[in-house]
């Protein structure tokens, strides 16, 4: 029989691509979305048919414990990517995304601890980091939790350590960078500017000097199944970034120069971030994850645009068609 894992926020950005890749791989995945009364799967639309009927979808919450152990109950393996994602949110309701992020991964840990699961793969957060104290960062580099979302991160990468040292789990904490590809949020940043950029020729942005590391979403899967696939680093944390950084305004230029005309650029107070919460650089080093498990980044920023900006046209393309 196939190997059975478990994906905890299967239907968000990450979670769709990579129980798409996992299903290609041969394994039997078991998707957790969160319940709602619309049983809605997020992203899972958007894959093909015959993948999404390949997956055991399942509705559940994190902070139900007695459902999240029957989840993990008969899994192999569990990647654990559920959280709430975004820091602005984190301001409004720094509660609730504690609550999410670290007791919905409190639920996990001793859920796997409980039912012997062989591998964990618990996704963190470059935001841990916060402004770089020295680049490119490590994972050596001190956490700096400068919004409550990143705090709440630190907090469940924690609690991944320590229920390693504490009951032997075997859990590794994954660190990606700035994920970016299709299907993200238009929260984000990439997808804002590419959806406001395809409306018009100027985009209203938050700051636009901070810097990112900005890493394919097929990238980042690609390390999530490499560490879930090695039996070694238990308790070990790996950054998954490309050691290159840019400006969120060079980004602006970038899709510019894939569209063949000139964006203009606005900073609106809206979308700025408290001052002291402004994480300024984020860089990472990378090269434990290359020499430990082979990774290696395939996508270029431009490429990855590219792809952004051609899923996006061809959503407005078939909501055009709609319409009509």
């Amino acid at each position: 029989m196939a190997e059975r894992v478990l994906v905890t926020g299967a239907a968000g950005f990450i979670g769709s691509h990579l129980c798409e890749r996992l299903v290609a791989d041969g394994l039997t995945v078991r998707a957790l979305c969160r319940y709602s009364s619309r049983r809605d799967v997020g992203n899972l639309v958007a894959l093909p048919d015959d993948v999404r009927g390949e997956l055991d979808v399942q509705f559940g919450d994190l902070l139900d414990g007695e459902s999240v152990s029957a989840l993990v109950g008969d899994c192999d393996r569990v990647f654990h990517l559920a959280a709430s994602i975004s820091v602005p949110f984190s301001f409004t309701a720094p509660r609730l995304v504690t609550e999410t992020n670290v007791l919905g991964t409190l639920n996990v840990l001793s859920a796997t601890r409980d039912a012997g699961t062989s591998r964990v793969v618990h996704v963190s957060s470059s935001e841990v980091y916060g402004t770089a104290s020295y680049v490119p960062i490590d994972e050596q580099h001190p956490l700096n939790a400068q919004s409550p979302y990143a705090a709440s991160k630190v907090g469940a990468d924690k609690l991944a350590e320590a229920f390693h040292l504490s009951y032997g789990l075997p859990v590794v904490t994954a660190r990606p960078f700035n994920t970016f590809g299709p299907r993200q949020s238009r929260r984000a940043v990439i997808p804002t500017i590419v959806s406001q950029a395809l409306a018009g020729n100027t985009v209203s942005l938050g700051a636009l000097s901070p810097r990112r590391d900005f890493v394919f979403v097929l990238d980042t899967v690609d390390a999530l199944a490499r560490l879930a696939a090695t039996d070694q680093y238990a308790g070990e944390t790996f950054n998954l970034a490309t050691g290159d950084d840019v400006s969120v305004e060079e980004v602006v230029g970038i899709v510019g120069d894939l569209l063949g005309r000139s964006i203009g650029v606005r900073s609106t107070s809206e979308r700025l971030r408290p001052e002291q919460a402004e994480v300024h650089r984020l860089l990472g080093d990378s090269s434990k994850a290359r020499e430990a498990i082979g990774w290696e980044p395939q996508t270029d920023l431009r490429d990855g645009l590219a792809a952004v900006i051609e899923s996006m046209s061809e959503a407005e393309r078939q909501l055009d068609d709609y319409v009509v």
